[in-house]
């Protein structure tokens, strides 16, 4: 039978457990997340892995005061889930760990005595859908164009929602890229962006780190650490490949 615990992830053991399906020190974006995680640890961010004895990490969620979140979002009194994901392995998924992993976050925001946790969710790559959530009790307050949801279980009804910020998008001109460590796998992104976009296309990149969770929540996307922007227009929203991004530049040169 497998042993399935749930492990606060820190500083001190992130390299027996990993992190985003990282563990190799060497493994591109694993070093610029880890030095991300040690300013966020110290602002009250967590990260739960699920382990197991069998298979090592099978799952995790990371969460962090939504006043400091980083998403365009309005959550203040909120814990705010960054991340929630499990089955690196397909035998894990549909068991209930997501639930459980869930259930750990909100009895923190109980201890904590805030309002109830918050979590931006979408169809597709990088981000949990709704389901899992709406299955947990949790209600869709905002909607964020193309597809973005804003989900909270609130832990009294008489408290404010918490609501996706406007930001417009001050980029008008030439290949702007937006990017944050908060999210690893951007960095093999971003740079093979980076290469495509002036190898192919001659077109030189503007990337913009972001630094801090203000920069974060004024992003223009609502993923809130990547965003793809090409003469003003918002091409991707979420970390895409190299191939994604060719197919978009070819249909924009149409």
């Amino acid at each position: 039978m497998k042993n399935i615990t749930i492990v606060d992830t820190t500083l001190e053991n992130i390299h027996e457990f990993g992190v985003c399906g990282y563990k190799n020190p060497k493994k591109e974006g694993f070093p610029e997340k880890l030095e991300w995680l040690k300013l966020r640890f110290s602002e009250g961010l967590k990260i739960k892995t699920l382990f197991s004895d069998q298979d090592g990490a099978q799952g995790m969620i990371e969460y962090i005061p939504g006043k400091i979140c980083w998403r365009p979002v309005e959550a203040v009194d909120y814990l705010f889930i960054h991340c929630l994901f499990v089955g690196f392995k397909s035998g894990y998924k549909n068991k209930g760990y997501a639930s459980r992993l869930i259930a750990e976050c909100e009895q923190d925001a109980r201890r904590q005595k805030l309002q109830g946790v918050a979590a931006v969710v979408r169809k597709g790559s990088f981000m949990a859908g709704s389901e899992i959530f709406t299955k947990n009790g949790y209600a869709i307050v905002d909607s964020a164009k193309p597809d973005y949801d804003l989900v909270v279980k609130k832990f009294s009804p008489r408290v404010p929602n918490p609501s996706f910020k406007r930001v417009p998008n001050p980029y008008t001109k030439g290949l702007v890229l937006i990017r944050a460590a908060q999210c690893p796998y951007t960095v093999k992104n971003v740079r093979e962006i980076c290469e495509t976009a002036e190898k192919d296309y001659k077109i030189k990149v503007k990337v913009i780190d972001l630094a801090t969770h203000t920069e974060a929540q004024n992003s223009p996307c609502p993923f809130g650490v990547f965003c793809l922007i090409y003469n003003g227009v918002i091409v991707a929203e979420n970390p895409i490949s190299k191939g994604r991004f060719v197919n978009i530049m070819e249909k924009c040169k149409t």
